[in-house]
């Protein structure tokens, strides 16, 4: 059997609950990080979630701790809050057998806490709910009592009260996750089944994998098996996280760490992969993750084009590190070579932008958002688009598809009549209202991805004054009556700038975007044309007026009709002039149409 003193559990919370300060006091009071060496927000590494006060990665920690005479292992995983990152927290799931589900008392119940108390169930989790920050003069512990009981299903005599930023109580929590979360299941004497929960790659010793042992031992020198990707290598160290890496003699059932193997190519790691021993009788595969499917699209250019290579560099180590991030290599006419990216949302698309432009030091521009379609085709092949540019003629298929997500708001009641108006305006279909208290509701729509983009948490947060909260989940494709918008520029279609729009939408987003390109584009010696097409039909126009020489300069009176075969003559030059004449298009023109932002 595994080590009975071992105990694995992780911290899930909403955003801001307080999950890295609970993180520190527990480094704390373990004395697994000095006092000196002590900063708030330990976990955090990344300047990035620094700056941001955010948790990006999950950080995984091993403690000691002595209870009743006996020394417990205890490793802890501090999670990402924010829905963009709820991968991160499946998988680490995945290697707990339980979870602190952290609620601030001064809020309730939000929605991400309702999404990761969720997650957990499913894994199979013992769950312990907290009430954090109950040291604030406007906690009321009570009612996130009655909300947790209510909400989540949880007695409200197993809810631990604490202050993770003074300490209050948070010994007595160490005590009760001894207590009430089980000791892992593995079996030490059967042959080893590791799960990989994690990988981040290292310039000096190449891939580093995070793995959870479930069944048997794992050594130094041992030669290891990875069942997915179908490679074998040596293990040339394990340890574990103190929160520094720790090498130790082996990791046995149950514990959680570290190996590094001489991997030196980021693609010969895949996350939820299976290691087993090369040699002897192999395990079978663990149950890994659903792979997860980006929901929003855009393309990703280096601004100078010598860093191509830089770029797809970049974006392999990245894309390691974060298995929910994809690429592509795409083509534009506009912006040159580039990569097309899949995010689970805009603010992990942010995060992955900025890593890339710190952590390579690369320049890059970045199109406009955009999310996955379906298409059914004539013949019932369905076809699944990432960019305006990939919709094939209307003509051979018969029906567009666009994801629906299931929305869910917690909000004050008296926001209730302006969210449901929002998202009656975004195409929205209603679910259900409950309330949880007298003062908040739980509503829920069926909502176009599309729709709740760009704008729709800015406009949330207005209509109720900062307090709502909302979380989303892909429930499937619905058929929708979505067209190609199309732009031309003196007749040339410009592929960069087409976009996939409600038919409805078609000829007011169209007029946007073709002021926004006579803003930008330079006056020529002859008349362009910018036009909004939606098939065969053109929706909107506008044009950029020519450069006039004043050719009548010289005529001092006289006759008006040596006036007028001067202003003919210089006609028919534009006239000729346009029908060999190229438009120059600056990029600064790309750039201010596909800005994420809408006008």
């Amino acid at each position: 059997m595994a080590d009975s003193t071992i105990r694995n559990f992780c911290i899930v919370a909403h955003i801001d609950h307080g999950k890295s300060t609970l993180a520190d006091r527990f480094l704390e009071i373990t004395g697994t990080v000095e006092k000196r060496d002590l900063r708030e927000q330990l976990l955090d590494g990344m300047d990035l979630e620094r700056e941001r006060g955010i948790t990006i990665k999950a950080k995984a920690v091993a403690m000691r701790y002595k209870y009743k005479g006996k020394e417990y292992k205890l490793n802890m995983i501090d999670t990402p809050g924010h829905v963009d990152f709820a991968y991160e927290v499946m998988k680490s799931l995945q290697a707990c057998e339980g979870a602190l589900l952290l609620v601030d008392s001064s809020q309730g119940v939000e929605a991400q806490t309702v999404a990761n108390a969720t997650l957990a169930v499913n894994a199979g989790l013992t769950i312990i709910p907290v009430q954090n920050k109950i040291d604030l003069p406007h906690s009321h512990p009570d009612i996130v009592d009655e909300e947790i009981e209510n909400t989540l299903a949880l007695p409200r005599e197993d809810c631990s009260r604490v202050s993770a930023k003074t300490g209050q109580n948070v010994e007595q929590l160490l005590h009760a996750i001894i207590e009430k979360i089980p000791p892992p299941k593995g079996e030490a004497d059967k042959p080893l089944r590791a799960l990989i929960f994690d990988s981040v790659y290292d310039d000096y010793v190449g891939v580093i994998v995070y793995i959870r042992v479930v069944d048997g031992c794992i050594r130094k020198r041992d030669k290891i098996f990875m069942i997915g990707t179908g490679r074998a290598y040596e293990v040339l160290e394990v340890g574990v996280f103190k929160p520094k890496k720790q090498p130790v003699e082996k990791l046995e059932a149950g514990e959680v760490g570290y190996i590094t193997a001489n991997i030196k190519r980021i693609r010969d790691v895949r996350v939820g992969d299976t290691v087993t021993a090369e040699k002897g009788e192999r395990a079978a595969s663990l149950p890994g993750y659903v792979e997860p499917k980006p929901m929003v699209f855009c393309g990703m250019y280096p601004t100078n084009h010598s860093d191509y290579e830089a770029l797809r560099e970049a974006l392999d180590k990245l894309s390691l590190n974060d298995a929910s991030f994809t690429y592509e290599p795409e083509t534009s006419e506009a912006l040159g070579f580039g990569f097309r990216c899949g995010f689970l949302g805009l603010l992990h698309m942010d995060v992955v932008q900025e890593r890339i432009e710190r952590e390579s030091n690369i320049d890059i521009v970045t199109t406009a958002p955009s999310v996955g379609y379906e298409i059914v085709m004539n013949d019932g092949e369905v076809r699944r688009i990432k960019s305006a540019a990939e919709v094939p003629d209307p003509s051979t298929f018969g029906e567009f598809r666009e994801p629906i997500v299931k929305l869910s708001m917690l909000i004050p009641a008296e926001a209730v009549g302006a969210m449901m108006q929002l998202c009656i305006e975004r195409r929205g279909d209603y679910v259900k209202q409950e309330h949880l208290t007298p003062t908040r509701v739980l509503l829920v729509f069926h909502m176009p991805l599309a729709e709740i983009l760009f704008d729709f948490y800015d406009k949330l947060k207005s209509a109720t004054r900062g307090y709502g909260t909302m979380d989303y989940e892909l429930s499937g494709y619905r058929a929708a009556d979505l067209v190609k918008c199309r732009i031309l520029v003196s007749g040339q279609e410009v592929d960069a700038l087409s976009t996939i729009l409600e038919r409805d939408q078609a000829e007011r987003r169209g007029r946007a975007i073709l002021l926004k390109l006579r803003r930008e584009i330079p006056r020529h010696l002859f008349e362009v044309a910018l036009q909004a097409a939606v098939g065969g039909k053109i929706v909107a126009r506008e044009t950029i007026k020519p450069l006039m020489k004043n050719v009548i300069a010289k005529c001092y009176g006289g006759d008006i009709s040596r006036k007028k075969k001067l202003l003919e003559k210089q006609k028919e030059g534009k006239k000729r002039m346009k029908s060999v004449g190229n438009v120059e298009i600056p990029q600064k023109a790309f750039l201010a149409v596909l800005k994420t932002d809408e006008e």
